[in-house]
């Protein structure tokens, strides 16, 4: 009897992410729409129109989970990108793993990222790779976490001089808008000596990147109705904006109240709907 009841709850999980997928016209989308290319909307709002698939191997990186469709992006992401991983490999420092992109037509996923809309956002993975994966490794990479997060410290074991130079050459481009990863990640940047620290203002802290980071690219020219998130504070964010995130005292944390208000329906812009169309 119980193994009957837990056949079925496996099926309905199975048919339920089945609906749930059918139901989400932007991942039935499997190609690139027609037309000039731009990103629409906002990061976690929008659409990309002309958008174009990442190679799946390239000098200095290498693409992994190829089967979720999630290596398109705007052509300045993919060029981005592609400059990133040939800088990284004149450092000495081997493939870059590449990760979720966005859709080949953007928009939201059923389940994953609520940015990753516009093309301009790519997940690079902490971890390097020395050779050619093998498929069956490139579909179910094992992620290497840089952060002990029960003790909110910096697994050292993990942690090498390659991150902190991925980091500080992957900021330093001009079209980079921010850099998302765990506040620790971002402690540890900011203990370290460097001649010039302005990169810094980029990498901004934020719960969840602690095997990856998160590139957030500018609105490109030609991208008339794509919405920029706003600058990021002056200075390095190394002082009490980033302290503020660290775990407080048990005694001092407040109680979370639940709530049981519904999320707002977000409308995407009308030229997201010609987009799907195309």
């Amino acid at each position: 009897m119980k193994k009957t009841l837990f056949m079925l709850f496996l099926f309905a999980l199975f048919f339920l992410g089945i609906t749930m997928a059918l139901a989400n016209p932007w991942e039935r989308a499997g190609l690139p729409s027609n037309g000039q290319q731009q990103s629409i909307g906002s990061y976690a709002n929008g659409c990309l129109q002309g958008g174009e698939a990442m190679p799946l191997v390239g000098e200095g990186y290498q693409v992994i989970r190829p089967s979720r469709n999630r290596y398109y992006g705007h052509p300045d992401m993919i060029a981005y990108l592609t400059k990133l991983a040939g800088k990284t490999k004149g450092f000495g420092l081997d493939d870059l793993l590449i990760a979720d992109i966005s859709m080949p037509r953007g928009g939201n996923f059923t389940s994953g990222h609520s940015s990753h809309q516009t093309g301009l956002d790519a997940d690079i993975w902490l971890s390097f790779a020395p050779e050619r994966l093998k498929k069956s490794i490139v579909e179910k990479p094992t992620a290497i976490s840089m952060v002990d997060l029960k003790s909110y410290s910096l697994r050292r074991d993990n942690w090498l001089q390659e991150h902190a130079v991925l980091f500080q050459v992957a900021a330093s481009e001009p079209e980079v808008a921010r850099i998302f990863v765990h506040p620790v990640i971002k402690e540890t940047l900011c203990e370290m000596t460097w001649e010039d620290r302005t990169w810094l203002q980029k990498v901004r802290p934020w719960w969840g990147h602690h095997y990856h980071m998160h590139v957030r690219l500018r609105c490109p020219d030609g991208s008339a109705s794509c919405v920029d998130q706003a600058t990021p504070p002056q200075g390095d964010g190394c002082g009490s904006e980033l302290i503020s995130w660290r775990p407080k005292p048990k005694d001092e944390q407040k109680k979370v109240v639940k709530t049981t208000k519904k999320k707002r329906v977000k409308i995407k812009p009308e030229q997201c709907l010609v987009v799907l169309r195309q």
